[in-house]
């Protein structure tokens, strides 16, 4: 191959590689733009003092107990759920093996942990972590109440948000999302 047909061709590849970079930009624009903003700080995560979108209704057969949650930014799932008596803002994780409790949300739901009941160690997105192994009385959404739901207290500082994992979320009859909303079934 000539050194001309070379360069041509690398240029013809250098093309191909640019139209496709355009294309999966202009097809994924709304997630692209939505990370950037989060990672200049100027993202549309909500605040703690930020309102909650309203559940959705959701229709199903008469006297089953029904939730849904209509995704938010960057279609994350959050909710106020009432834990032990108290309304604490979570995160919907279906990623996360049990209910993980921020320090300052355990402390407020009536949950008192010491450093030596920080027994346990678990892999998180941000790395090894110690976590107190704790039993939540009772955690509420709307209509839906799971009793006695296993769960973590984080290490103070470790978690920004508490995350409402699959020990509640695998109590429930069922968890899956509709047009947008996660439909959450007792």
């Amino acid at each position: 191959m000539s050194p001309g047909a070379r360069q041509a061709a690398a240029m013809a590849g250098g093309w191909v590689l640019a139209a496709g970079a355009a294309l999966v930009c202009i097809m994924y624009f709304s997630e692209i733009r939505g990370a950037a903003r989060v990672v200049a700080g100027v993202g549309p995560s909500l605040p703690p003092s930020a309102p909650m979108p309203a559940r959705e209704e959701v229709t199903v057969g008469k006297g089953q107990r029904v939730v849904g949650l209509p995704a938010g930014a960057l279609g994350h799932y959050r909710a106020d759920a009432e834990m032990n008596g108290r309304t604490v803002r979570v995160l919907v994780d279906t990623g996360a093996s049990i209910v993980a409790l921020t320090y300052d949300d355990a402390r407020s739901i009536g949950l008192s942990v010491r450093d030596s009941d920080f027994t346990h160690r678990v892999s998180t997105a941000n790395g090894v972590a110690r976590v107190a192994p704790v039993m939540i009385d009772r955690i509420s959404i709307g209509d839906i109440t799971v009793r006695n739901v296993q769960g973590a207290v984080m290490e103070q500082g470790k978690l920004g948000t508490t995350l409402l994992g699959m020990s509640f979320l695998g109590r429930l009859q069922r968890v899956d999302m509709r047009s947008g909303t996660l439909v959450l079934q007792e």
